[in-house]
């Protein structure tokens, strides 16, 4: 059977997760005690429906300290027929602030003495053996709900038993992806934005494509990268990695980075396992 944790700072969008996964057939549990996660597998015949694709729990901060403490112990007495996978969803302080302040709901580790900002800070630290417990991480920062709901859709479901990869393209001066597993810095090429022709195009437009293709850099630093990923991807998948987020960078994230992105997304398609694409500025 398959069994889904879900777990990360409140405000992150564990419940819109959760409900996702319950939309694709899981049963769904939120809020759950980590101390019956065993109980919970050994009832699965009797809760889940016999066309249900799994398990999905929610696991967090209202959980007890020293039950998350056990964490490591408790996941590690499953049954070795369970196939486990460990969602961590996180995003930025101050977007994590700015979501509250819009919802007005109250966080469950704050308190007259304990402020929103201090709360936040310290449900990571309770949350950590969580975090490092995570088979995918997800940085939800610059997501709104549909886009979360696609990412989950995409790298959650179906991706049984294969690596999926997903190449995301990025700006510097929004701060690089948490979620990130290998960065490529391409702020060396030839910047369009200096062309006021191409300054309001993207990476996507055929005149941006064939500014940057017209140095011999562009098309060396593409053979590097995909070099690169060509000999150590398969790597990565024989070491039982089931998700790799491989970010690409520039200045503002419209188009070197797009431009690199789409040209990578081109290229990895065509091996194994399933391969998305994001642009996160462009979103």
């Amino acid at each position: 059977m398959e069994l889904i944790i879900i777990s990360g700072r409140s405000g992150s969008g564990k419940s819109t997760a959760l409900h996702q996964l319950e939309d694709e057939g899981y049963y769904a549990i939120d809020n759950l005690p980590a101390s019956l996660l065993p109980a919970l597998v050994a009832e699965t015949p009797s809760l889940s429906r016999r066309d249900s694709a799994g398990i999905a729990v929610c696991i967090d901060a209202r959980n007890a300290a020293t039950e998350l403490g056990n964490l490591e112990q408790i996941l590690g007495s499953l049954p070795a027929s369970v196939r486990l996978r460990v969602l961590y969803l996180d995003a930025d302080e101050n977007t994590l602030i700015q979501r509250f302040s819009e919802t007005r709901r109250r966080h469950p580790l704050s308190s007259d003495s304990i402020p929103l900002a201090e709360a936040i800070r310290l449900e990571r630290e309770i949350l950590e053996p969580l975090a490092a417990s995570a088979t995918l991480t997800l940085d939800t920062s610059q997501m709104s709900i549909h886009e979360l709901r696609d990412a989950i859709r995409q790298r959650l479901v179906g991706a049984v038993g294969e690596l999926s990869t997903l190449i995301q393209s990025f700006g510097f001066k929004r701060g690089v992806p948490a979620d990130a597993d290998l960065v490529f810095d391409l702020r060396m090429l030839p910047n369009p934005h200096w062309s006021k022709e191409l300054r309001l195009l993207t990476g996507r437009d055929p005149a941006v494509c064939e500014f940057l293709e017209s140095h011999a850099v562009t098309h060396q630093l593409f053979g590097d990268i995909s070099g690169f990923l060509d000999r150590w991807l398969p790597h990565y998948a024989s070491s039982n990695r089931s998700y790799i987020t491989i970010a690409l960078g520039c200045t503002g994230g419209q188009h070197r980075s797009v431009y690199m992105a789409e040209r990578l997304h081109r290229h990895c398609a065509s091996g194994d396992g399933p391969v998305h694409l994001r642009h996160r500025e462009l979103q």
